[in-house]
């Protein structure tokens, strides 16, 4: 059995700068707490939770202390009831994200209609909406973007974990929408990286192994493109890892989310190296 592990995978710029403010706050602080989990992998949250990293689901919980600002952002609104809380602020936004957030604020303080290519239930494209204000709208595929009237100035960016090869063909559709149409790709390097990486690697092997939360969009659309080229399982822990999938199989790929912890992978690497 031949185990492959993607050129590019796990941990991104922007989650270990997360991980490694909430580890320092931790080590600071008793009562340092995250708004929102601080990345998408369950076990990486159990295990600062473990090392003291609280969480809080709204600042009403919160009425002194340290709040860590997760990777995926947050609005101004929520800045400002920080500071009218009187609260300390550890801000790890991934610098993507920020990117993304600064982006949108231009775009509509110019006059345009603000497009973000991405979820519009995922926390960062909250925030991103946000920032953008009043009128700004999400699109997550081409049926959404047809959908859209036509205007007069469009402003386009997207979700720094969004698919490249999407981000075109919405924006394609968005091009027929109107006159002026301004694009702010804002899609990350390490998103096209271990998404070019697991292609590439899904094309050399009899099944993919993507590993990552669930609640992961980044590792969702690694599993979906891995899916479209052979068969893929996308698990959270090495305990997901099953004996059949191996039967008649020479070689597997494995590839992880940009969220997803170096012992995790190396605990699935080492279980698929038994088989």
């Amino acid at each position: 059995m031949e185990v492959l592990l993607a050129e590019n995978l796990g941990f991104c710029y922007g989650v270990k700068r997360a991980i490694q403010l909430a580890e320092d706050a931790a080590s600071l602080a008793k009562d340092a707490f995250t708004l929102g989990p601080i990345i998408h992998n369950p076990q990486m949250v159990a295990k600062l939770a473990e090392e003291g990293v609280g969480k809080i689901d709204s600042l009403d919980e919160l009425d002194s202390g340290t709040v860590i600002i997760r990777s995926h952002g947050v609005g101004p609104s929520v800045y400002e009831k920080i500071e009218q809380k009187g609260l300390h602020t550890i801000d790890a936004t991934c610098p993507h994200v920020l990117k993304a957030q600064r982006s949108a604020k231009e775009l509509a303080e110019a006059g345009y209609q603000v497009v973000i290519v991405g979820d519009k239930n995922h926390p960062e494209v909250k925030s991103i909406l946000q920032w953008a204000g009043e009128g700004s709208v999400a699109v997550n595929d081409e049926t959404e973007a047809e959908a859209l009237p036509a205007m007069r100035r469009i402003g386009v960016v997207s979700q720094t974990t969004f698919s490249s090869a999407k981000f075109k063909s919405i924006v394609m559709v968005l091009l027929d929408k109107s006159l002026e149409v301004k694009i702010m790709r804002t899609i990350c390097t390490a998103t096209d990286q271990r998404q070019s990486a697991a292609v590439k690697l899904a094309q050399e092997v009899d099944f993919m192994i993507v590993i990552g939360g669930r609640n992961s969009a980044n590792t969702t659309r690694l599993a979906q493109l891995c899916a479209e080229k052979c068969k893929t399982y996308h698990i959270e822990t090495a305990d997901e890892v099953c004996d059949e999938w191996f039967a008649n199989n020479k070689k597997i790929g494995i590839t992880a989310g940009a969220s997803t912890p170096d012992w995790i992978i190396k605990e699935v690497y080492k279980k698929c190296q038994k088989k």
